[in-house]
């Protein structure tokens, strides 16, 4: 049978303790529900810096430990964490003619994303605006159900290759599995260091990509 994995989305006015967990009687966060799903937060950059600081432990560790007086609790979150962002508050940054963001505006808007959360997003992608061109093409785009099929089979492969690891996916692979699995000849080697000086990666931004 198939077991539908969970998909959180909240609110950017989310209050911390309802994000990562705890209260009185402590309880699991967003982040514990959408363990082995996907926890989207949207619009990141309007919630409180100190929430979006607070997933870099979780996220690390895949399990999150609440201290009260006298007990404390491990909750499970092994989630994948997707978000969303505008280059600038009023998200038309780069367009001259609607852009009305000054530079201080946009520095602080940025500055909510701190560098060691930006570095535990293994992808990252930059969408421009779409021309109208892109809007009325008559040509065919991939349907959902054939990029889920791609999806499956690369699933499946990386279930095959870790079956004696105790992991499913690349994203769980440890230092040591990266040097085994991952193996680079050195002109690959050679590429690597190139993006890795120009590019002025920290060492965990050089790992995920």
């Amino acid at each position: 049978f198939c077991v539908a994995r969970p998909f959180v989305a909240p609110h950017y006015s989310v209050s911390k303790i309802s994000l990562i967990g705890g209260g009185a009687n402590p309880k699991p966060g967003d982040i514990s529900l959408a363990s082995y799903g996907v926890l989207f937060l949207d619009e990141l950059p309007e919630f409180d810096r100190s929430k979006i600081e607070s997933l870099r432990g979780p996220l690390e560790d895949r399990k999150i430990v609440i201290n009260r007086l006298g007990a404390k609790v491990t909750y499970p979150c092994n989630f994948m964490l997707v978000a969303s962002m505008n280059p600038c508050p009023c998200g038309y940054y780069g367009d001259e003619s609607r852009c009305n963001c000054t530079e201080g505006a946009v520095r602080r808007y940025l500055s909510k994303i701190s560098g060691p959360i930006v570095d535990r997003f293994d992808v990252q992608v930059e969408v421009s605006n779409v021309k109208f061109e892109g809007l009325v093409t008559s040509s065919k785009e991939e349907t959902s159900d054939q990029i889920r099929a791609r999806v499956s089979t690369a699933r499946d492969i990386q279930i095959d290759r870790y079956k004696n690891e105790n992991i499913f996916s690349n994203s769980e692979l440890t230092p040591a599995l990266l040097n085994k699995y991952c193996v680079i000849n050195e002109k690959s080697k050679k590429i690597i260091e190139k993006f890795f000086e120009s590019a002025s990666l920290s060492a965990r931004a050089y790992t995920n990509s």
